[in-house]
Formats: C-alpha cells, structure tokens, sequence
C-alpha cells in the first residue's frame, strides 16, 4: 500500500443502504471519480499546497456542489442523507475536496434558507451550479468560539452598506467567489449582527497570506480583510438582526459535514492499514493474522460504522424537518474524536513505514486533528450536548 491513493473500499456496511436508485447511481459517480481523479495525486497535491481547483469544477460539472438543495435554483435536490454519504467519499480521497464542498454547502446555506423569493432566483443558480466556490466568513481574531462578539461591522447608507473588519480561519479565503459574511449592524450581542452576500471581487476585500497549517495545505485557510467593502442592501440575507440565528442554523448543518469527512478520513485510514496488514508478513505470516493487530481492526471499524450511523441519524433527522441540534453536536464530536483515534491506531499498525510520508496514513492523521478544530471545537459540541441535557448554566 503506497501513498498513490486511498486504497479499496471495503465492504459496505448496512447502513449504507441509500434511498433511492438516482442516490446509488449518484454515490456510485461519486466514488468513480474520487477513485479516478482525485485520490491518485492527493498526496503529491498536498505535500506541494496545490488548490485543486479544477477539481471543484470537475465536481461541480457533475452536479455535486449543490446537492441538498432545490433543483429549481440549480442544486441536486437530494436529501442529507444522500449529500452527506457522497461528502464523505469525496474526503476519504482527500479531505481538502470534501471539506471544501461541505464549506461552499455551508456558504450558500443562508441565502437558501433565509434569503427572499427574489435573492434565491437571481444569485442561487450560479453559487450551485458548480461555476462559483463559496466561503463562510464567521470567525475573527478575537472571537472564534464566542462568535457573538464578532466586531466586523456593517454600516448602512442607504441601499448599501460599508463593511469594515477582518475574518480569521477562512476556508478558501483568497480563492472564493462569494463570501457569506456575518458583521455587526447595530448594538452588541448576537442580535446586533445581519447576514450579507459578498462577491469575492468586491472592492476593498483581501485575503491575507495563507496559514501554515500541519496538514490540508491544498486548502487555503486566511484572514480575510474587509476595507470599506459597499454591499447592496439587496444583498443583505433575511431581516436586520437575525444574522446570528442564520449562522446558528448554517452551522448545526455544517457540523454534520464535518462529521462525514471525518468518516471519510477515518475510512481511508482502515482502508490503508488492513491493506498493508494483510501483506506485511513478520514470523512466516501476515501481521493481521495477529490477534492484537486484529483487535485493534476491530475497534477502528466499530467506531467507523458508529459514527456514520449517527451522522446518518441525524441527517434523517433534518430531512424530516425535525430538531437536530443535539445530534448534529453528538454526531461530529463522535466522529472527529473517531477520526483522530483511527489514523493514529492506522499509524500504529503500520510500525515504522507508519511514520513515513510512503504511506498515506501519517497525513490522514495530521488531516484528522483539524476535524476536532472547526465548525465549533469539540469542547464546544460538549457544552451545546450538556445545554440540551440539563438546560443552561445556572449562574449565581
């Protein structure tokens, strides 16, 4: 098993079984293409920081980049059920691609969800139909997991307004076309913040240098600088105010796509270490003839297929319209914390070769910790569980 891809799949678990047969055909698509053109130069990609951006085009011109939404404005029409299994395909050849869409999916969730008749006609059809990459603009310097406290501010004149502040840990900062940008549009608190479509040409928005980050160096992660950017108010999404309540809800849904890129990582990462278990030969016999090494298979693959399950639970969950934020929360703390465990123990497996940059697992490891980090740490998924448990923090 060489760094050349992610190895073969494995047998697929029951709870794989898909709805209906366009959502077979669709995952069947999906993976044909992670297999064919994305998974083989993954590992040189990374190691040189490459944007795949021909890549998201190849994707989009299969209609893979608007998938949960209406077909009417450009997008798939699938359920999240179907999205987020075709996510996780996409990230288990390379987690760069699957946390991409899932953030482009997240950048144009406001504007599906909350924008007006007229806003979804007009911008919708370009930022699904696989021509435009989006980006999420919540997160600043000073305030990452207390988001409320954002201070970008927006300043109405007007039909426009005049955006000024910076935005820390951007995906795809410097290389999006749209950005959905959350600023404070009056006093303080969460209901002091409003929504607004930015194009990525705007004048007076920067990017700023690329992070330096120990893995996913294809995905440019950056500060993102806002300098007397003038919106039109008709790009404003949903009434003034309600900004924080339309992150909130982008955001229950964008953890269960950082919950399936987990898995995908997760996967990729057995998939490599029972390939090389099964051909490393040590005492006259294959190493996963070892009933430790084999044990140790066993844990990676139950915690996989129960972290789908619960990304899977979840997702039915919001395809029929029922609260989920509780299990959104459950579903990417579990598969985060899965997907960290499961590329060490795949490093472990692998001894020494493990360690080494020949094999893919060292980098599925370095991918994974980052799936602990984003869309609300994992400490932050604990407190949003606890507060649906036992209520908020009484404070005396």
């Amino acid at each position: 098993m060489t760094e050349h891809g992610h190895g073969p799949r494995g047998p697929q678990p029951v709870s794989r079984r898909l709805p209906t047969e366009e959502a077979a055909e669709l995952l069947a698509l999906t993976r044909e293409i992670a297999q064919r053109e994305i998974a083989p130069a993954a590992a040189a990609e990374e190691e040189a920081g490459r944007f795949p951006r021909e890549v998201f085009r190849l994707i989009g011109e299969a209609g893979l980049l608007g998938l949960p939404y209406p077909e009417e404005h450009g997008g798939g029409g699938q359920p999240y059920e179907v999205y987020l299994q075709v996510l996780e395909e996409l990230a288990a050849a390379r987690l760069t691609v699957g946390l991409g869409v899932s953030v482009h999916t997240l950048a144009c969730h406001a504007l599906a969800a909350f924008g007006s008749k007229e806003q979804r006609a007009e911008l919708l059809p370009a930022m699904l139909g696989g021509g435009l990459l989006g980006a999420y603009c919540l997160s600043e310097p000073t305030s990452g997991s207390d988001a409320a406290n954002l201070r970008t501010r927006a300043v109405r004149d007007g039909d426009t307004w005049t955006i000024d502040g910076t935005k820390a840990w951007i995906t795809h900062g410097g290389v999006a076309d749209f950005y959905t940008v959350l600023a404070r549009s009056g006093g303080e608190g969460a209901h002091g913040i409003s929504a607004y479509l930015v194009p990525g040409d705007a004048e007076g928005l920067s990017a700023g240098t690329p992070e330096r980050k120990m893995g996913m160096k294809g995905s440019p992660t950056a500060q993102v600088h806002f300098d007397g950017v003038r919106v039109a108010d008709a790009r404003r999404i949903g009434d003034e105010g309600h900004g924080f309540a339309i992150a909130l809800a982008a955001l229950d849904s964008g953890r269960l796509g950082i919950a399936a890129c987990a898995i995908g990582v997760a996967q990729a990462a057995l998939d490599a270490a029972l390939g090389y278990t099964l051909e490393r030969r040590q005492f006259g016999r294959p190493i996963a003839d070892f009933q430790g090494l084999r044990f140790m298979l066993a844990d990676m693959a139950t915690r996989i297929e129960a972290g789908r399950a619960l990304y899977l639970n979840a997702a039915r969950l919001r395809d029929a319209g029922l609260d989920f934020t509780p299990q959104a929360a459950m579903a990417k703390l579990f598969c985060a914390d899965t997907a960290m465990q499961v590329t060490t123990d795949a490093v472990q497996l692998l001894g020494g070769y493990g360690y080494t940059a020949d094999f893919p697992v060292e980098r599925y490891m370095r991918e994974a910790k980052v799936l602990q980090i984003v869309e609300g740490t994992n400490q932050i998924q604990r407190m949003v569980i606890a507060r649906h448990l036992a209520g908020p923090e009484s404070r005396d």
